[in-house]
């Protein structure tokens, strides 16, 4: 009797849970942000305690780590009250803090740093700077910022603007982010010393650079926009590292010689700031060296190691140093073909590899106080997870931490003794806990809501193909909803399939989105598979592409489509393919070179032939056309547009500065020369991605454009 209440319960609860799912997604739900998961809003740490704040409705929340314990510190209002006693205007939102200590923290409002005292309850300018600044890099020591106008670099102290540069040449600019264009892990382009005495900053001189035209339509009359754009083959930009002294006001450039073409990554302050490493890498990206130099001359002083490879070198994470073994630092490479840690010192000795196997380190997250252990996030339990690790330096032990299966994105206090975990899979939209690095969970902080749990969805499955090669292939399916086995279903595969990118992850909705779940409501299978040549998974995996862009991922995505095929559920007549940027050359290599396989293509910023892309990404994976003529002849989609048989529809967004309009351009121009009719549609205004509202209206035309023709 109690086992047959018990099923009794169970098939009522799903039941219940089934017949609450009466909602279809709708385009409309597509901007609905209160379908998307809850997260928290800037988790800090208070200074060097165990407690930490998140935001929350407008609301500064405090909790602990030992127990289940939150109180509200401060609301809007009270900061909103603080900000009219400075003569400042108020907010609408709680804008993001970082503790200087247990009592104060930091915030910025518009142009301005203020630290708020907990125990005063007031609010205190700290420093001020031009409204029509960009890259602001603030140093927290000393509070000073630097910040770029235009080409030119200032420091702001006290308030008051000090000039680092004066050019007046606009081929010359000073601090910019854009640097390499954002290569090699570079995110910005100035660096403070540990202390915050001298600030280390990119000059990149462009003269030598051809201006790209493209067109500003908001004015009355059109005017040019000239962008520096160096393509593959061409002149590229020039680079060197200032080092500019606070004190003295003086600036030296470190002297990393000839010759001038070469790339300056991962810039590193040794902790007494007397030295600055980088990761130097010659323009053909096969040979780094990591130099040493002297902060106070500009002297070379040393190269510690160097890499080499034939295919290329990919540098992307800078040097970390420890605190009490300041002769020590952790490296960061992929020598051994995974992305791994390594422990050196300051004379280039190796100590010893800290973590090795077929999987990868995704991320460093610290050191202990004792030096003792290392922890980082690795793929190690599988490449569609993420973990947290640690690693005993001593015995090399590695310890799994987290333990929920999925992807896991945390926040650890400087002792790194806590953390606060947010994880999501498949099943878990978001959901975060406070936990030990010792691996105990303390408590719940917020537990999971399902944002979709009044909708219908198709299922989602996550399996694996074969490659030709023998390689697994991670791939995505979702079924339409209101599945039925006896019937034919057209079939979307979108695509992405190049590096630093993986589309299929154990995530909340496999790391898909509402609008390919949208499509399934309406009656498509949606299919996604991650080819070689995409992210987190070795080097040899991902660098497979290197000279012959398209080929291998071709070949993967096809077998992929061949599966599709063989389901008797698909109806292989009515097959489709989407993707853009990469997404959009591989979606029409799998269009145009393979005839009648796809009855309807839509792609968006498509890279059409690799000579009109930039120096910095294309010549790692494909070379100079100088060097590799043959393999940009066979990647050139212009050769293959007689083949079209189908619909084909290109977007473009107007002002891209990524992936040139002439790429677009000259496919359009071919099918014009083949008399073949290729649909196209411009986004005036937008660059490499099309975003807000007008994303919506893209959405839109890709679902009418498949509901005609597909």
């Amino acid at each position: 009797m109690k086992k047959f209440f018990l099923f009794f319960l169970v098939g009522l609860f799903h039941f219940a849970f089934v017949s609450a799912q009466t909602k279809t997604l709708s385009f409309e739900d597509l901007s609905n942000t209160k379908l998307q998961p809850k997260y928290l809003q800037n988790i800090q740490w208070v200074g060097n305690t165990e407690a930490f704040t998140f935001l929350a409705n407008n609301k500064m929340v405090k909790a602990l780590t030992t127990k289940d314990q939150r109180d509200t510190l401060l609301r809007l209002s009270d900061i909103n009250e603080a900000l009219t006693a400075l003569g400042m205007d108020k907010l609408k939102r709680f804008p993001a803090v970082k503790w200087s200590n247990a009592t104060q923290f930091t915030l910025v409002v518009k142009n301005s740093l203020l630290r708020y005292d907990m125990e005063k309850k007031k609010l205190e300018k700290l420093n001020s700077w031009d409204e029509k600044a960009a890259n602001t890099d603030i140093d927290y020591t000393t509070l000073a910022v630097a910040y770029t106008r235009d080409n030119n670099l200032y420091l702001a102290v006290n308030s008051k603007e000090i000039p680092i540069t004066a050019e007046t040449n606009p081929g010359i600019v000073y601090g910019s982010e854009r640097v390499h264009r954002n290569e090699w892990g570079i995110e910005k382009g100035t660096f403070w010393s540990p202390n915050g005495n001298c600030l280390a900053f990119y000059r990149m001189d462009e003269t030598m650079v051809a201006d790209y035209p493209l067109v500003d339509i908001d004015a009355r009359i059109a005017r040019l926009d000239n962008t520096k754009y160096p393509m593959a083959g061409e002149k590229s930009h020039e680079v060197t590292l200032g080092v500019y002294d606070v004190k003295s006001g003086k600036t030296i450039y470190l002297k990393t010689a000839e010759p001038k073409e070469q790339f300056l990554t991962n810039i590193s302050w040794a902790p007494d700031e007397k030295s600055i490493y980088i990761q130097v890498l010659n323009r053909a990206q096969n040979h780094m060296k990591l130099n040493q130099y002297d902060a106070i001359t500009g002297d070379f002083i040393k190269t510690l190691l160097e890499e080499k490879n034939d295919r290329y070198v990919e540098p992307q994470n800078p040097l970390f140093f420890l605190t009490k073994s300041q002769n020590l630092f952790i490296y960061q490479s992929q020598v051994d073909g995974w992305n791994h840690l390594y422990l050196y010192d300051v004379n280039g000795k190796m100590i010893k590899q800290l973590t090795k196997g077929a999987w990868v380190v995704t991320d460093l997250k610290g050191i202990d106080a004792d030096e003792k252990n290392v922890y980082f996030m690795s793929t190690m339990e599988s490449p569609l997870e993420t973990h947290l690790y640690a690693v005993n330096i001593g015995s090399g032990k590695i310890t799994k931490i987290t333990t929920v299966k999925g992807t896991h994105s945390l926040s650890i206090n400087p002792a790194m003794r806590w953390f606060v975990d947010a994880y999501a899979n498949r099943d878990i939209a978001s959901e975060y806990v406070v936990s030990s690095t010792q691996g105990k969970v303390s408590y719940l902080l917020q537990k999971n809501e399902n944002p979709l749990k009044d909708f219908k969805l198709g299922e989602l499955s996550i399996a694996t193909l074969k490659a030709k090669d023998g390689t697994d292939l991670y791939y995505r399916m979702i079924k339409p909803v209101d599945f039925d086995p006896a019937k034919k279903y057209p079939a979307l595969v979108y695509v992405y399939g190049g590096p630093h990118a993986q589309m299929v992850t154990e995530s909340w909705l496999g790391g898909t989105n509402l609008y390919f779940n949208h499509l399934a409501t309406l009656g498509y299978v949606v299919f996604t598979l991650d080819n070689r040549g995409s992210a987190r998974r070795g080097f040899a995996f991902e660098s497979i592409i290197h000279r012959n862009t398209g080929k291998y991922e071709m070949e993967d995505q096809l077998q992929g489509v061949e599966y599709l095929k063989s389901l008797p559920y698909v109806d292989a007549s009515r097959l489709a393919v989407d993707g853009w940027s990469y997404g959009g050359f591989m979606t029409l290599s799998l269009m145009l070179r393979n005839p009648g396989l796809f009855k309807v293509a839509t792609c968006g910023g498509p890279v059409v032939d690799w000579k009109f892309y930039e120096v910095m990404y294309g010549e790692r994976y494909m070379d100079t056309p100088q060097e590799n003529p043959e393999g940009y002849k066979d990647a050139d989609m212009t050769t293959y547009v007689k083949n079209l048989k189908g619909r084909l529809l290109v977007l473009q967004g107007y002002q891209d500065n990524t992936v040139l309009p002439q790429n677009c351009l000259s496919l359009l121009k071919k099918s014009v020369d083949e008399n073949v009719l290729i649909d196209f549609f411009v986004y005036p205004g937008h660059e490499h991605n099309v975003r807000g509202k007008d994303r919506l209206h893209m959405y839109k035309k890709l679902e009418q454009y498949y509901k005609d023709y597909l």
